[in-house]
């Protein structure tokens, strides 16, 4: 459903997303030009996720849709209705941070730490679908998140101490 709204004289048109972001069914009227990035950003509050390169060249903006590292600077919003869309904010469950997140914590992996939200849901993606990944295959999966400040080492190891400490979980889990 789209509406127009007047703004300085011109007309803006705006469409009605229905989305569903961490878990929560969302619905926002924002302007049919703004990608997910402004719409997570702007109009549902959620600034984990940065702006970077906005050229889909940094990683810095990625998000999960439907599990999948996206760049939300290249991608509509309406291109994710009916699909589940996860930030950094989304990441954490109850209180308790994520594997991930604590592992970055421990290992002192973020610097600045404005390219982290990125590589933290690249990875999640990863070890989602290779709870044992090779050092060669966390490397392939992040490639994409440039960090401007480290030299790649902490956050390529705080991702396997996170996939340690999961399968371990898992293994604890099933006993």
């Amino acid at each position: 459903m789209n509406d127009r709204s007047n703004r300085r004289g011109g007309l803006l048109e705006k469409a009605r997303i229905r989305l569903r972001v961490n878990g929560e069914e969302r619905e926002v009227l924002a302007p049919v030009h703004h990608t997910l990035l402004e719409v997570l950003r702007e109009e549902l509050g959620l600034p984990g996720t940065k702006h970077g390169c906005e050229l889909g060249e940094c990683g810095t903006c990625t998000v999960l849709v439907g599990g999948q590292p996206v760049l939300s600077c290249l991608t509509l919003p309406v291109e994710c209705e009916g699909r589940e869309v996860t930030t950094v904010e989304g990441l954490a469950a109850g209180g308790a941070l994520h594997p991930l997140q604590q592992a970055f914590a421990e290992l002192g992996s973020a610097q600045c730490g404005y390219c982290i939200p990125g590589f933290l849901l690249s990875a999640a993606a990863l070890l989602r679908e290779r709870p044992s990944p090779t050092r060669q295959e966390i490397a392939e999966a992040t490639a994409g998140n440039l960090c401007r400040c480290t030299g790649y080492l902490k956050i390529l190891e705080a991702i396997e101490l996170a996939a340690a400490r999961m399968r371990s979980r898992m293994e604890n889990a099933s006993d």
